[in-house]
């Protein structure tokens, strides 16, 4: 895979449980790289570590301690225990001995037991024709969307104090068609402005404390084109004393549910201009 993502996530082995990267430009998001970027440079790790395409990642908690600059960083991989089905490990990401991630994750064999439930895709207008983002996507809008698709379909003005339900989400992809996987989909879960921006009034950053992204299912059991744009929807119930839950899914075009994640942010008020999304295309569902 020739990407500008797999170039920027690409993680090379020194020795055993050790592996360096580069943190690239153009990552950007507040003041340091996107937070779904360091989890795909993390979960490209920790599967080079485990090393067997029979223990599919099923679970990644990463804890964000602060933000390292763009260049060289380190990524140490302990495989905490290895089970006859379940792996666990940990991986901790740091920069001139700094931490900056420490990271959880499992990955298991399947095991036998009946599918029950679901989680229905939302009624929205289908992806654009073209795979480009929606024109005018953010007015101000952080430097790593410019690295993405994005075709909004959920959500209300950020920082207008509406009232509307805190929920946002759209069709997103790469620029480049690329079947999508957990790196992938790591970053997507964590690519869409924080739902709790919909209910502020003043503009906000929004660093993530911790994120976790459960993998239900790889898109190659979904019924489409494996580089198809996935749909993500994220919504946000409480904040309180500054700290928001963020709770999503990511769908495949045909309804497979590819991924949950939740994660715990902070909104800190800044003076920049607020984000004005583009309200256009389709039949856009509001927020309800």
């Amino acid at each position: 895979m020739d990407t500008v993502f797999d170039r920027d996530t690409a993680v090379t082995r020194v020795d055993d449980g050790r592996f360096s990267a580069t943190v690239a430009t153009g990552w950007r998001a507040g003041v340091g790289p996107h937070g779904g970027y360091v989890a795909a440079m993390l979960m490209k790790a920790l599967i080079e570590t485990v090393d067997d395409a029979e223990r599919a990642p099923r679970s990644l908690t990463i804890h964000y301690a602060s933000s390292p600059k763009p260049g060289p960083v380190q990524i140490a991989v302990t495989v905490e225990r290895e089970g006859r089905s379940l792996s666990t490990l940990s991986a901790r990401m740091t920069q001139d001995g700094m931490l900056f991630a420490l990271a959880l994750a499992a990955f298991s064999v399947p095991w036998r037991a009946p599918d029950v439930g679901e989680i229905p895709m939302p009624d929205v207008a289908p992806p654009d024709e073209e795979r480009q983002s929606t024109p005018k996507l953010f007015k101000g809008a952080p430097e790593f969307t410019r690295r993405l698709v994005m075709q909004p379909r959920v959500g209300a003005i950020p920082f207008t104090g509406s009232g509307a339900p805190m929920k946002i989400g759209g069709w997103i992809g790469l620029p480049e068609e690329r079947a999508v996987d957990a790196p992938l989909l790591a970053l997507f879960c964590d690519a869409w402005f924080p739902p709790s921006f919909i209910g502020l009034s003043e503009p906000a950053v929004s660093p993530t404390v911790d994120l976790t992204i459960h993998f239900r299912r790889p898109i190659a059991q979904a019924g489409c084109d494996p580089a198809a744009l996935c749909l993500g929807i994220f919504q946000t119930r409480l904040l309180h004393e500054g700290f928001f839950e963020e709770d999503g899914v990511m769908w495949a075009p045909d309804g497979t549910v590819l991924a949950q994640s939740r994660q715990l942010g902070i909104v800190i008020p800044t003076d920049k201009p607020a984000l004005t999304p583009a309200l256009q295309g389709g039949d856009r569902e509001t927020a309800r």
